[in-house]
């Protein structure tokens, strides 16, 4: 299975939802469902894991699928495949954006139209719909009937943060693969095998990626990610010492960004930062994630109260939520730097 895993499927992880979809696009097996929801967070590998799938599904070989030399497997690799769609959020101006826009009526007015041809190659179309929970409500009631009266030639693949921001009826018509994190040493090993890290940066976002490698692979594409990284760090830092006013001004230069994924990878990266410090709190520093910064975290451990850390983490968890749902960002933020821990010697 790892040999199949790693050559003919490139997912990395995951390895029970490959043995589960493996047999079902093989020749002679029992054949896919009509309707597939991969759950997951950003770049843990759930379009991977469905281009694969969808790979498998279109190539024609008699041995294991996809074979990856065959005239379909070659032109799904260069996303030219006649029977593979893939539907992504865009803006109005109908340009691709995953961060900040929708799926709209359009795109499931064209999924419609696409699932009653038949395939112009292989047996099924394979329509991949990427962030689900982008989807306006004229995209989601447009798209669930196709799913309710499905064609037997159509497969459809839709890929989503979690449940929440989705139609129950969309999610009860789908089998649902949730994706875990991916174990951070298999990270590691992976970032070495292909030559873009050496051992100890490897180790590093292996820690920071909590269990996506995709994250750790656009890290290491952009020098940019890793010198914001350090810039947001150096922010928090300051800000732990900052007065009331500056944490509050602080607040205010970001509420603007609430469509932004840039706000939550702000609070994912504090959320991280905090979490370590409660570890080292706990005598547990070997198991903190920014590894390249223990020296700080020893020094926030040693300076803030353990109640007041715990106490943010959860304050965190829940203005994160609320954020991705209607509620006033600004006080929302205020509310969060308020509670962000502070020295005790500097009360």
């Amino acid at each position: 299975m790892e040999e199949m895993n790693q050559a003919a499927w490139p997912v990395v992880g995951h390895h029970w939802a490959v043995e589960l979809l493996h047999p079902l696009v093989q020749a002679g097996g029992p054949g896919p469902r009509h309707a597939y929801l991969l759950l997951g967070p950003p770049q843990i590998g759930k379009s991977t894991l469905a281009r694969a799938f969808g790979a498998a599904l279109l190539c024609p070989s008699s041995g294991p699928r996809p074979c990856g030399h065959c005239h379909s497997c070659q032109l799904t690799a260069k996303e030219g495949h006649p029977d593979f769609r893939l539907i992504q959020p865009t803006d109005r101006e109908g340009r691709v954006d995953r961060a900040n826009g929708i799926l709209r009526v359009e795109a499931a007015e064209a999924i419609v139209h696409e699932a009653m041809l038949r395939p112009v190659e292989g047996s099924y179309k394979f329509i991949l719909i990427q962030d689900m929970h982008r989807a306006n409500d004229s995209f989601a009631n447009k798209l669930l009937k196709t799913l309710e009266e499905p064609p037997a030639h159509v497969v459809l693949c839709l890929t989503a943060h979690d449940r929440t921001g989705l139609l129950p009826t969309i999610v009860s018509r789908c089998q649902l693969l949730e994706l875990r994190p991916v174990a951070a040493d298999l990270i590691a090993r992976t970032l070495e095998d292909r030559g873009v890290a050496d051992a100890s940066e490897a180790q590093l976002l292996a820690r920071l990626s909590n269990g996506r490698l995709g994250w750790a692979i656009v890290q290491l594409e952009g020098k940019q990610s890793r010198r914001q990284r350090e810039e947001d760090l150096r922010s928090l830092w300051r800000l732990t010492r900052a007065s009331r006013v500056e944490r509050l001004a602080f607040g205010q230069s970001l509420s603007g960004k609430r469509e932004n994924e840039r706000l939550f990878g702000l609070l994912a990266l504090w959320t991280g930062w905090w979490r370590d410090v409660m570890l080292a709190q706990a005598g547990c520093l070997d198991s903190c994630h920014n590894i390249d910064h223990q020296a700080e975290i020893q020094r926030d451990a040693q300076a803030c109260a353990s109640t007041d850390v715990q106490a943010f983490l959860y304050t965190l968890s829940q203005i994160e939520g609320y954020l991705r749902h209607t509620v006033n960002t600004a006080l929302a933020l205020d509310v969060l730097l308020l509670q962000l821990p502070r020295p005790v010697a500097n009360r």
